[in-house]
């Protein structure tokens, strides 16, 4: 990915390169059908980001994510 991509994701986000890219191998390689795993992705996700997901929303993405339903960045932006 371009260096500009990830400057503008941390400039945003606070969130660092690599942190993106650990998570980015982490979920590769999860069971997103699982929902405890789903759920942890969240957690992470959100640590990661410094943002506070309320349990509403955390139940809304676990439910499109195990439909296949994937969010796109403008649904989640209006999420948080």
């Amino acid at each position: 990915m371009d260096r500009g991509f990830f400057q503008n994701v941390e400039k945003s986000t606070g969130v660092k390169q690599d942190d993106i890219m650990r998570l980015v191998k982490s979920v590769q390689s999860a069971d997103l059908s699982n929902e405890r795993t789903v759920r942890k992705l969240i957690h992470q996700v959100s640590k990661m980001a410094n943002k506070p997901v309320s349990k509403k929303t955390e139940d809304q993405l676990v439910r499109s994510i195990m439909n296949k339903q994937i969010p796109s960045m403008n649904d989640l932006k209006k999420k948080f």
